[in-house]
């Protein structure tokens, strides 16, 4: 796959996909009134896909820095 924006945006797109609707999911149980354990739940797994994609485009840039644990 070629190394553009086009490309990574193609490559990551489920995952970004993924991510969008987490914390769609999380924004709706917050306005719905969800228990507490749900919206944290939402909420880690929103974050958590966040952080996944901006690492996927970090990595394929060349730019996601080195591990330190």
């Amino acid at each position: 796959m070629k190394r553009t924006l086009e490309g990574m945006a193609k490559a990551g797109e489920p995952l970004l996909r993924e991510a969008l609707a987490a914390i769609r999911a999380h924004r709706e149980a917050e306005e719905g009134g969800a228990p507490v354990e749900v919206i944290e739940r939402l909420k880690l797994l929103a974050d958590s896909l966040y952080h996944a994609v901006v690492d996927f485009q970090l990595l394929e840039t060349g730019s996601l820095p080195e591990s330190t644990h």
